[in-house]
This record gives C-alpha cells, sequence and structure tokens, in this order.
C-alpha cells in the first residue's frame, strides 16, 4: 500500500472560489480524482480510467488563500480494478492551521495499450492500520457488487 501513495498540494486562487470566496466543490473533486488516478497508476503501472467515487461530503469550506494538500494511496485491488482513498487538508499558510475537510474514495480501472481492462496485482498491507484499510475496502466493493445487481 505503502508504495501508492502520492500527495499534491495546491494553493486556492480566485479562480478556484465562488462569490463568498469559498472554493468550488467541483474543482475539489477534480484534484481528488487526480490525485487518486495517480496513485492507482503509480501501482498498477498502467493507464486507469475512473469508474466510481462512492461519495463526497465537505465537511468545511476551503477558503482562497489556503493551501490544499490531498494525499492518496490503494486501498483495495480487484482483477482489473483499484480502490482509492483520498484525504483532503485545507491550511492556513500563514497560521499553519489545518482542516481536514474530507474523504473520498474512488475506484478505477487499468486499462492496457488497447483501451481494455488490464489485470492488476494484488495489493499489500504491512502493518495493522494498512490491514483495516485493506479489509475496509473489500467490504466497501462488497457493497458496490450488491447494489449493481437487480
Amino acid at each position: 500500500m505503502r508504495s501508492s501513495h502520492v500527495s499534491l498540494a495546491q494553493l486556492m486562487q480566485p479562480e478556484h472560489a465562488n462569490p463568498l470566496g469559498n472554493v468550488h466543490g467541483g474543482w475539489i473533486m477534480k484534484l481528488v480524482d487526480e490525485c487518486g488516478a495517480l496513485a492507482a497508476m503509480r501501482h498498477a503501472r498502467q493507464r486507469v480510467v475512473t469508474v466510481a467515487i462512492d461519495r463526497m461530503s465537505f465537511r468545511q469550506p476551503i477558503k482562497v488563500g489556503e493551501l490544499v494538500t490531498l494525499t492518496a494511496q490503494v486501498t483495495y485491488t480487484g482483477r482489473t480494478s483499484i480502490e482509492t482513498e483520498v484525504q483532503v487538508e485545507a491550511e492556513n499558510p500563514v497560521t499553519g492551521e489545518r482542516t481536514h475537510t474530507n474523504t473520498a474514495y474512488l475506484v478505477y480501472v487499468a486499462l492496457d495499450e488497447t483501451g481494455e481492462p488490464s489485470p492488476v496485482p494484488p495489493v499489500f498491507a504491512e502493518t495493522p492500520e494498512e490491514q483495516q484499510k485493506l479489509e475496509a475496502g473489500k467490504q466497501r466493493q462488497r457493497q458496490r457488487l450488491e447494489q449493481k445487481q437487480p
């Protein structure tokens, strides 16, 4: 799991925000998807496409002038699918105050050179915390598959 870890950071500018000075949720969703995809590609060593976002809830607004840091890692793999967990944190760069704004789980499918789904290597947990994340990922995948059935 650890080798898939990716971090991205971006200063939020006025073009990212609404008239109230809060960053658009869609902008954060874009960053979350990019960060998650990078973790999935790092794990699979292949291109990936997004197939699902479980849920995205914004606990706190992110303001213009804050540094947004996203961290992602692979938490589950299927035959061709990869789940990533993405944590989002906003930081006031002057005071250093940090706020966790949301966590998202995304699912990607690895693609071969012809654009067809391609097998991915399994993810391995090396610590008890990673083992918990892996088990939770397995449970989320079971729930996704159950929801797809008629």
